[in-house]
């Protein structure tokens, strides 16, 4: 889902450096690479588990994806425990994320591969956009945009809370029209959630904000670009399942 841990109430003064190092952006860059390395090597252990102890793999999904949620709201609560929490929570997510993953690959050859390069280019075109100021992040930009989030996440919510009853809300999952629209209107809004990244990253640099701001930024990016590509890759399984 949406990233919940990057938002301007994080800019008091009493956050600003007084001593020591302040975040940059290039320190937070390279704290996103560490964290793709994180990523990349829960998902190979997850594959690894895939082919030589398959039965421990759905127990694995279910704690890491437990954990990484934890990892997530504690640091809501406490940004100072990034660097300590961003790593971890990053392998949890590979775990989870290679799994996922190889489920949709086994089913459709070349899925993940497509979603993947997807989902860089649609970062990489963001980026680009905001960048050139093309796209601003503004007040009514951040309104609308945490409306749409909020709305996504309540309709998760239904969905998840149907399932234990044997229902759901029908159509959007389905590969039909209205299933592809939906996951086309969720992608467009976890694309624009990268903008709130950016915005995010490149304020609190300058505003002089602690060190500790470069893991919790760079979290909070990789939260986003996940959830990006868990929906990129439920759309081209609903292309695919239409052929």
């Amino acid at each position: 889902m949406s990233n919940p841990i990057l938002n301007e109430d994080r800019f008091s003064p009493r956050e600003r450096v007084l001593e020591g190092e302040p975040m940059t952006i290039s320190g937070t860059v390279n704290k996103i690479f560490m964290l793709f390395v994180c990523l990349l090597a829960g998902s190979a252990i997850s594959v690894y588990s895939l082919f030589t102890k398959p039965d421990t793999v759905p127990l694995m999904i279910v704690a890491s994806g437990i954990l990484a949620f934890i990892l997530v709201i504690a640091t809501c609560f406490n940004i100072r425990i990034a660097k300590y929490t961003a790593a971890p929570y990053a392998l949890f997510e590979g775990l989870l994320l290679g799994a996922i993953s190889m489920l949709f690959e086994a089913q459709w050859h070349g899925i993940v591969l497509q979603a993947v390069l997807a989902t860089f280019a649609t970062m990489f075109v963001m980026l680009m956009l905001y960048k050139a100021r093309i796209i601003r992040y503004t007040a009514k930009f951040q309104a609308v945009l945490m409306t749409a989030m909020f709305s996504v996440l309540a309709i998760y919510l239904i969905q998840f809370i149907a399932s234990f009853f044997g229902r759901g809300i029908p159509l959007i999952w389905e590969a039909g029209t209205v299933g592809i629209v939906f996951s086309l209107i969720v992608i467009g809004i976890a694309a624009f959630s990268l903008v709130q990244d950016f915005f995010f990253i490149e304020s609190a640099s300058q505003n002089m904000l602690s060190k500790d701001y470069e893991w919790y930024g760079a979290m909070g990016l990789m939260i986003t670009l996940i959830w990006l590509y868990m929906e990129i890759l439920r759309l081209f399984a609903k292309l695919n399942s239409r052929n």
